[in-house]
């Protein structure tokens, strides 16, 4: 039964092992540091994506913008303005083209060629009077608009022969009869390319002035002004290779916040945090005698576990008590010995100086006593009698 109960309790000794090295002060240590590691990097690579992204909606304009004119007519030659975007970019190159959907109809055709005037009009105006959308001259502006830019481009419809005409009608008549098609021509004219604008909030236009100037009344279906962007460096990088640009400058923001994290870090730890003559020093540990005689087990033979107290324990009878002498005492007793040693080795040399002096004296007449003997015997029984009293309790 012990035996089983033994192998049982090795075997979990055995399971728990691996528990409490996980439990440990030290793993939990671990745990608690890779945790707030894990936190902190989260937190700045959110953080390093976040600006990025701000970035990249600061730094890169909308590539295109496209913006209806509607025409008025009836003071000479068609006119109209539309209101830009705010979010075009000084310093950045622009193309911007005008979009006009004309049908085929014999009026046009017969016009032949015709100008548009594009005019780009700063925001210092705050309202469009017809006198400022009106050209005079044909090119110069009335009012107080103030031009940032201005092109004048000619247009003109295809040109096809009656033959090739009545063909491509035939051709096209179920898609007109069904509705899919229309009998109308889509022209796209250059205004400007490449055209950009001085920094400062007055030198980004706000609004736009069409002028159609043509000898003859045209028709119109529609008029668009397109503004597209030209990227160029930096920004071409950025809007054509977006995921390559997020994972760099993500990479490079996060790696400049924990860098700064880290200085930041070593500051307050050598100037802000106290310094440790400031911190209050620990109490030092008194020393008791139950924490040394607990320290180290006691051995009952030993003669260093006992007490430096001369004792004396009683016997049986008439016999004399025992009498114990501490390390300490033994040792004064045999410092007294070793001084009572050498003093009768001194007495003994002056008994022979004393021998030799008497042998010189007796070949005289007259004898007498020199009383060194009886000096030397007084000597002998004064220290006899210190001995005596020095090991009595």
């Amino acid at each position: 039964m012990d035996a089983w109960r033994s192998a049982l309790n090795e075997a979990t000794e055995v399971l728990f092992v691996p528990l409490r090295a996980a439990t440990s002060k030290t793993a939990q240590r671990a745990y608690l540091g890779t945790a707030l590691f894990t936190f902190s990097t989260l937190i700045l690579l959110g953080a390093s994506s976040l600006a990025f992204i701000l970035f990249y909606n600061l730094y890169i304009p909308k590539i295109g913008l496209e913006r209806i004119v509607h025409l008025q007519f009836g003071d000479g030659h068609p006119y109209g303005s539309a209101p830009l975007s705010s979010s075009l970019a000084s310093s950045q190159p622009y193309d911007i083209s005008l979009l006009l959907q004309l049908p085929r109809t014999p009026a046009n055709l017969a016009v032949g060629n015709f100008m548009i005037d594009l005019t780009l009009l700063a925001p210092s105006s705050p309202t469009v009077s017809t006198a400022d959308i009106l050209p005079s001259s044909f090119g110069s502006t009335n009012g107080s608009a103030t031009v940032l830019s201005q092109s004048r481009r000619p247009a003109i419809l295809t040109y096809a022969s009656p033959l090739v005409d009545h063909a491509l009608r035939l051709t096209n008549l179920p898609w007109y009869v069904v509705g899919w098609k229309k009998e109308a021509e889509a022209l796209e004219v250059s205004m400007f390319e490449g055209v950009q604008f001085a920094k400062g909030w007055r030198n980004i236009p706000d609004r736009a002035r069409v002028v159609v100037e043509a000898d003859e009344k045209m028709q119109f279906y529609e008029v668009c002004i397109k503004v597209r962007a030209r990227f160029q460096g930096l920004r071409w990088i950025l809007y054509n290779y977006k995921i390559t640009s997020f994972v760099l400058f993500t990479t490079a923001f996060f790696g400049v916040s924990l860098i700064s994290s880290a200085v930041m870090y070593l500051i307050f730890t050598f100037y802000v945090a106290p310094s440790s003559e400031d911190k209050p020093r620990p109490r030092q540990a008194i020393k008791s005698e139950s924490q040394d005689f607990d320290s180290k087990p006691f051995n009952p033979l030993s003669i260093s576990d006992m007490s430096d107290t001369t004792r004396t324990f009683p016997t049986r009878g008439r016999q004399k008590p025992l009498q114990f002498t501490g390390p300490e005492e033994e040792r004064k007793v045999k410092t007294e010995e070793e001084e009572d040693a050498e003093q009768n080795i001194e007495i003994q040399r002056l008994v022979a100086e004393a021998d030799d002096e008497d042998e010189g004296y007796a070949g005289s007449s007259t004898w007498r006593d020199s009383g060194i003997g009886t000096g030397i015997d007084e000597d002998r029984r004064s220290a006899q009698r210190r001995r005596r009293s020095s090991r009595e309790p």
